[in-house]
């Protein structure tokens, strides 16, 4: 077996950043508007960099998209990858080759969403210990605790579905980079890097993460995000 460089990363985070926010309802990409003193983008810089765990930050946008080489520099650690795809799932195959020169095959990767600012470094330091434990690897998640009912073509509920054992899946989502390159590369199709890992007949663990942890998708999510962010920054 061919001897892998020891300087290359053992435990890096890629931030897939490449799309327009189109449901933000925004002529600016949602990654790039200001809450609470900066841009989005760089609140969930700023976040992963409290990690120590995490070596180095690979954020990947699209080829004409300049906007974010500002913010890195802003962050430092950051590496901006000009090689974002339609869909996030090929994003984060376009950077998973893009870096592989630049970590260990079996480095753990952590896929974070651009637009979940408010993740705490606590719930990430969570993830990296049991995670990084487990043989398949995991993600961040929380119990679903509303009444869930699906719904008709005509929106009149159907049924009332079970909430037992359900559970939301968020971000950072960690994986080895050989193991999600090979997921990846199998189910192109998927919305979270964990559904590309169940596919190959895996189950990765889930680590209970917080409620804080929001993906902004509509602006009312982004003035929740706000106050979220600004009582962090009181505290510290």
């Amino acid at each position: 077996m061919t001897a892998q460089p020891a300087d290359r990363f053992s435990c890096v985070a890629i931030v897939p950043a490449g799309g327009s926010g189109a449901r933000f309802g925004s002529a600016t990409p949602k990654q790039y508007s200001v809450i609470a003193g900066a841009t989005i983008l760089e609140h969930t810089l700023q976040a992963l960099h409290r990690c120590p765990s995490i070596q180095h930050v690979f954020v990947a946008v699209q080829a004409d998209d300049h906007r974010a080489d500002l913010i890195a520099e802003r962050t430092g650690n950051t590496t901006i990858l000009h090689c974002a795809g339609g869909q996030r799932a090929h994003t984060v195959q376009n950077a998973l080759v893009a870096i592989s020169r630049r970590v260990r095959r079996d480095a753990w990767v952590l896929v974070h969403d651009a637009a979940r600012p408010c993740v705490e470094q606590e719930d990430v330091e969570r993830l990296i210990a049991c995670a990084g434990l487990h043989p398949v690897g995991g993600l961040l998640a929380t119990p679903v605790t509303d009444t869930l009912k699906r719904a008709t073509a005509t929106l009149e509920i159907s049924e009332t579905v079970s909430r037992d054992c359900l559970w939301r899946a968020q971000t950072p989502q960690m994986f080895r980079h050989e193991l999600l390159t090979h997921a990846l590369d199998a189910s192109p199709e998927v919305t979270d890097e964990a559904q590309a890992v169940e596919a190959l007949g895996l189950s990765p663990l889930l680590v209970p993460g917080s409620a804080r942890n929001i993906k902004i998708t509509l602006p009312e999510d982004a003035e929740i995000a706000a106050f979220y962010l600004s009582k962090a920054q009181k505290r510290s």
